[in-house]
């Protein structure tokens, strides 16, 4: 009897430490997990930057082989692969690449204004980039970004480097300067200090002598 009684709290022991390490497994298990996904995001935005780099490579390739008087910028993605400026096969980018933080072939595209060309290519993904900082010199520009869509891979590779895409909305209007300029246009006939009008002095009157007085000689 007294070894049953003695064998209780063992076993009540045994069981709280059976749970215990139960709880530590599932949360070191939940930390590798984690920490597994965050490496994995980790090498998906390297990736991204070596496929964002060609891209860049490509935009530049592009830009290098136009001829004179032509764009300088594809007007899609498709040109990048068969250049249809010459009459052979000509390639600036191999293929389409699959974009490795959304795992498909498609991507947001920069355009000139009214879209006349292609000026930089980035994911689609709004995620939160874990890759902040330290980025290569020809992607400093991403430093600090909120979020993966941000990073914008140009024809220089460093953000946005070719003209800003320019909309109706974002185009200042300027109004013409002189008599054709419309009445109580805040810009009519302005006057730069440059340009301040002069005044003339006033004409300098010569004045007449004074009359000479003769006087009559003494005896």
């Amino acid at each position: 009897m007294r070894n049953g009684r003695t064998g209780r709290p063992a076993r009540g022991f045994t069981y709280i430490s059976l749970i215990i390490l139960v709880a530590i497994i599932g949360l070191v298990a939940a930390a590798t997990l984690k920490t597994g996904a965050m490496l994995q995001r980790s090498a998906a935005e390297r990736e991204l930057l070596d496929v964002g780099a060609q891209f860049s490579d490509a935009l530049q390739s592009y830009a290098s082989a136009t001829p004179a008087g032509q764009p300088a910028q594809p007007p899609s993605l498709q040109e990048l692969l068969k250049d249809p400026r010459y009459p052979g096969v000509r390639r600036h980018l191999r293929k389409i690449f699959v974009d490795p933080m959304t795992g498909k072939a498609e991507w947001g595209v920069v355009y000139l204004a009214n879209q006349v060309g292609v000026i930089a290519v980035y994911s689609l993904s709004d995620a939160k980039p874990i890759k902040i900082s330290n980025f290569p010199s020809r992607f400093q520009a991403f430093d600090g970004k909120a979020h993966i869509s941000e990073w914008k891979f140009s024809m220089m590779g460093n953000g946005i480097s070719t003209p800003p895409v320019v909309s109706a909305q974002q185009t200042a209007v300027v109004a013409p300067v002189g008599p054709s300029a419309a009445p109580g246009n805040a810009l009519e006939n302005p006057v730069f200090p440059s340009e301040t009008p002069s005044v003339s002095p006033a004409p300098v009157v010569p004045t007449a002598p004074p009359p000479t007085v003769q006087t009559a000689p003494e005896y």
